[in-house]
Parts: structure tokens; sequence; C-alpha cells
């Protein structure tokens, strides 16, 4: 995406926005952006990797490479420094404002989190933790985002300690993300992986048999480890327990099942691999806050 700097120097977001508020610490800076109007081809670029993560209403985001793509509140997108965003508002206006956020982090922050992973959470496969070498990150992860509603609350909030606070709930931030994006890096190359690395075959493993019962203890026989190890080793990487791991695809493979209107709840849950209803349905609220027969009928209902 080039466009020329005319175009930039004339459509910079200050011009476009109604409300600007920046907050400034030690190792990052964070900025609420209010949109009162609707607007498009808006740019915004930080010298600094930057979090973006949207609040209230809807942006469309166009980013170099990647095909445009709604932004809604809950989600996150994680950017490398120098980056150009290109953003439309298009439901923005003076009584329903687009609220969001971006924070940018310092280099320095992030390395020495990075170096910390590195010395007392190696990966069993000897390579190192570091930032994703791609364009962006996108996450819907409910952790990430309860940690940016806190960092929000904190960069506002009128302490003397807050630089401490933020710094703390940063390092949780970045584990957070780099845990995320190594969860997300076996499961798209889980099978070109698996016949070299112990835990790209559990992935696999787990993908073609999730239907079936599966337990830490079998998962750790097929990795090759003790079973305190491989928990602490899982954990470590993807930042979930190997059983959180394994609720959360059987929830996403049942997302799709109850999209068909002639399939029943019961034989859903069993073709997921649930042994039974009640378990189900506690993890399906837990995730979406209705019932799994809720979902159902308002998919029917709204297609």
């Amino acid at each position: 995406m080039r466009l020329p700097e005319q175009f930039f120097k004339e459509r910079k977001l200050e011009h476009l926005v109604e409300n600007q508020t920046s907050y400034t610490l030690n190792n990052a800076s964070m900025h609420v952006f209010e949109t009162h109007l609707q607007a498009e081809k808006v740019l915004l670029q930080f010298d600094q990797p930057v979090l973006a993560s949207m609040l209230i209403g809807k942006k469309t985001m166009h980013l170099r490479d990647k095909k445009s793509f709604d932004f809604l509140p809950g989600e996150s997108l994680i950017l490398p420094s120098n980056e150009v965003m290109c953003i439309d508002f298009p439901e923005a206006n003076e009584e329903n404002p687009t609220r969001c956020l971006a924070m940018a982090i310092s280099d320095e922050k992030i390395n020495n989190v990075i170096n910390l992973m590195n010395e007392v959470m190696p990966k069993h496969d000897g390579t190192e933790w570091a930032l994703m070498d791609y364009n962006y990150h996108f996450t819907n992860d409910a952790s990430i985002y309860g940690i940016i509603q806190r960092l929000l609350y904190l960069f506002a909030e009128n302490h003397s300690s807050k630089d401490f606070f933020v710094d703390n709930m940063l390092q949780e931030l970045i584990i957070r993300i780099l845990q995320g994006n190594s969860r997300e890096t076996y499961v798209q190359k889980a099978s070109k992986l698996s016949p070299n690395n112990r835990l790209a075959y559990v992935i696999e493993y787990i993908r073609q048999h999730l239907h079936e019962p599966l337990s830490v203890s079998e998962l750790s026989n097929r990795a090759c480890m003790s079973e305190s190890h491989f928990h602490k080793t899982f954990k470590n990487e993807f930042g979930v327990t190997p059983i959180d791991y394994i609720n959360s695809e059987r929830i996403k493979m049942a997302i799709d099942l109850l999209k068909d209107p002639n399939r029943k709840i019961k034989e859903i849950y069993l073709e997921c691999g649930f042994e039974n209803r009640s378990y189900f349905n506690r993890l399906f609220k837990r995730k979406f806050d209705v019932s799994p027969g809720e979902y159902q009928s308002k998919f029917i209902k709204h297609h």
C-alpha cells in the first residue's frame, strides 16, 4: 500500500478525531482515540511496536499485503514499528463515537521480557523466543483483552507507583502475546513440523483425535516426556494447559457444527469428544455467554 506523502500530511488522524487522550510512562505510551464522524483512509503510524485494541464501535483496517477486515471490540492487533495503518470509520457519529486505543511499547522493554523468557522458560526444541517476523498478529484472546482493560485503568490512574504496576502488566502482556503466537504457529504448521518436533506432533495428534478421549498421560507418552515435564513444557510454550487447549479446539469444532440447523446438541457434543452435556454447556457458556442451544438458534435466525 503506497500512498502519496501529501495524502499522509493532509489526513493525519488528529484532523478527523474529536478527542485524543495520551499517557506516557517509562516503557510505553497509550493513546485513546474517540472518533465522532465517519471517515476513510485515515493513516496512523508509530515508531515503536504497537498494540491496537477496539473498545467501542467498528473500524475497517487496511494493512499492506493483507485483505481488508473489520476490527471489532475485544479484538487486538499487534504491529511492528513503523507499520502504516490505513483505517476507515464506517459507523462513527456524535451519538455513538468509535473508541479505540493504541499502545506503543519500547523495544527495550520487549527485549528484556524476551531475554527473561529465554532464560527461565526456554523452548523445548532449542529455538529462542522472539517477536513475530511477519506483518501483524491478530488476536481476540480474552486474557489479552483483560490486560489491556487493566492497563487502560493504570495509565489513567494518578498513582505514584503506576510505572511499576504498568511494567509488571506489560511483562504479562508480552509473554501472553508470544505464547499465543507460538500456539498459532504450531497449529498452522503442525503437520509439517511434527516429524521433528514433539509438541507439533502432539498438536497434530490432538487435531486428528478430538472426537476421542484424550488424556495428559497419553499425550505425554506420545511426546516421550514425563507427565509433569510435558504439562510444564506445553503451558510454557502455549500459555494454556493441554486440557484447556483440547477443550478450546473442541469448542471451535462445535461452533462449526452448531451452524447446521439439522444437528442435535447431543450429536454435536459427542462428536466433539465431550463425554457429557453439562460439561460441554458449562465450557461453551463460559466462552460465549450463551448456551449451545441459544447460539444455534441465534445463528439460524440471522442466516
